[in-house]
């Protein structure tokens, strides 16, 4: 089978590999690209997420693209509105059109003597093998596995008579209507599905080992709805973007320079939103904030719903699954009609795919990042990796813009491969989202690239300083290699393949 050549290729079609193909139809127009997707429409996460309730946990003008601003008055905005949002961005920038649908990934391997990658895949639908290749590799794959989330070895299991469901299996047909439901876990999804069933189901617990840290914010921008009145539209939620992501970040530097200043905060506003009488302990973490990520909920929904009876909080552990539900160690018994796991994310690099450099398979999980943009050793790769402590497009969105930088740059030069090189030892045991001590992060620490000692090995996850440093900062600084000419890109050959082994 002929494969189909483009000068780049992106993998994936969600948040971050749409908002890359808008970037390189702005800033990259000379460059043939085409996007492959696993599933049969675009969307990613919002795609394949179709639990209750789902919606951003990130305000939408900071999350929302920079070249396009979200435009709605809805602050934590639904899946479906989401969806529609990334399907509007890529039909306005003609980049719906370069998607390749139904493309199963299963390697790329990067060829040093043609200097381009091959990519084998196979038809979702039919089978058959699609190859492609490509001189520049864009992974926007997320690091999360679209296959199946994550569920502990529940004792018991077997014995529950009920139903048994992952949020990222939700079936379509699942009715609640009635029906008790605990949903395990206390992370966005488990405080987004409670008052989502709350208010058609029998009852809702929420069954946490552990609490996190819940912040209620308004689910309406009053502030740019009464400045439309007066201010051109564009001017108005360009200033929202902008306002919103100062006191994000004023709120992450705050909690990690005033932690205990902050907690009191934080606990002061679940304080307000449950009232006096409720148990503090269900909602007190025993770590500080932004250990973890904070979940937000829009206008107290999740405390209303406690507040009015339909939902309650237990903060337990399971001793075993039980015909009728959960027995807690407590020794208390939950009964329950449907059983929601809510316990996370099974993480995954790259899809799945095996990375190979002239066939030979790339340890990933012992390669740094470069500027967390490029993979140390790997030519002509970048990942597109949002942040973990602010709204991932912050950082989706500068990362394209460097990755576009880096291919004007080439073509400027001549050049026809790029690397960037350790030649310190800079790395680290911890992976790149060390900083998060969220189950998830530590159970993902061996498949995720090493964090480095320093920068540009380093992970800075500061806004303010990637984005100069990502959009100004000289491309030529020593620790990333060029070549062009016919000698050294033997020379470079022969590094890739020492690489490699």
């Amino acid at each position: 089978m002929q494969s189909q050549h483009f000068d780049v290729l992106i993998i994936g079609a969600g948040l971050s590999g749409i908002g890359t193909a808008c970037h390189l139809t702005r800033e990259c127009p000379g460059k043939d690209f085409a996007i492959l997707e696993r599933r049969e429409e675009l969307g990613g996460t919002w795609d394949l997420f179709r639990y209750p309730g789902i919606r951003s946990d990130s305000d939408m003008f900071s999350f929302g693209f920079r070249f396009r601003p979200w435009n709605g008055l809805k602050v934590l905005a639904d899946g479906p509105a989401i969806r529609q949002y990334i399907g509007d961005t890529a039909a306005e920038f003609g980049v719906r059109d370069k998607i390749h649908f139904g493309v199963d990934l299963a390697d790329a391997n990067w060829c040093s003597e043609q200097r381009r990658w091959t990519l084998q895949a196979t038809d979702t639908k039919t089978g058959e093998p699609r190859n492609y290749s490509c001189d520049y590799l864009i992974s926007c794959t997320g690091y999360y596995d679209h296959h199946q989330g994550y569920t502990p070895e529940f004792p018991g299991i077997e014995q529950f008579t009920g139903q048994f469901i992952h949020p990222q299996q939700w079936p379509e047909d699942l009715d609640y209507r009635g029906k008790r439901v605990v949903v395990i876990g206390s992370g966005a999804t488990a405080i987004t599905l409670v008052p989502a069933l709350a208010d058609e189901a029998a009852h809702v617990t929420m069954l946490q080992r552990s609490p996190t840290y819940v912040l209620s914010i308004p689910a309406y921008d009053k502030i740019s709805e009464i400045l439309q009145k007066f201010l051109p539209e564009r001017w108005v939620f360009r200033m929202a973007r902008w306002r919103n992501i100062k006191l994000q970040r004023w709120m992450f530097k705050g909690s990690k320079r005033w932690p205990k200043l902050m907690r009191g905060l934080y606990l002061r506003g679940v304080r307000k939103g449950l009232g006096e009488d409720f148990d503090m302990r269900h909602f007190t973490p025993d770590y500080m904030p932004w250990d973890q990520r904070l979940c937000a909920i829009p206008d107290d929904d999740l405390f209303q719903a406690i507040k009015s009876g339909k939902a309650s909080v237990a903060t337990d552990c399971i001793e075993t699954f039980t015909a009728k539900g959960i027995r807690l160690q407590s020794g208390r018994e939950l009964e329950a009609d449907i059983v929601i796991s809510a316990t996370g994310l099974k993480l995954q690099v790259l899809g799945g795919m095996t990375l190979k450099l002239d066939g030979e398979p790339v340890e990933i999980n012992r390669k740094l990042t470069y500027k967390a943009v490029l993979m140390e050793g790997v030519p002509n790769m970048s990942w597109i990796f949002g942040y973990t402590n602010a709204p991932w497009t912050l950082k989706a969105d500068i990362a394209a813009r460097y990755v576009c930088r880096l291919l004007n740059h080439m073509e400027r030069n001549r050049q026809k491969v790029c690397v960037a090189v350790d030649r310190e030892g800079c790395a680290e045991d911890s992976s790149v989202m060390s900083a998060l001590q969220s189950g998830y992060v530590q159970r993902g620490n061996g498949v995720l690239p090493r964090q480095g000692t320093k920068y540009p090995w380093r992970l800075l996850n500061d806004y303010e300083k990637d984005a100069k440093i990502l959009l100004e900062s000289t491309l030529e600084d020593g620790i990333l290699q060029f070549y062009g000419d016919a000698e050294r890109d033997r020379s470079f050959s022969l590094g890739a393949q020492s690489v490699a082994s």
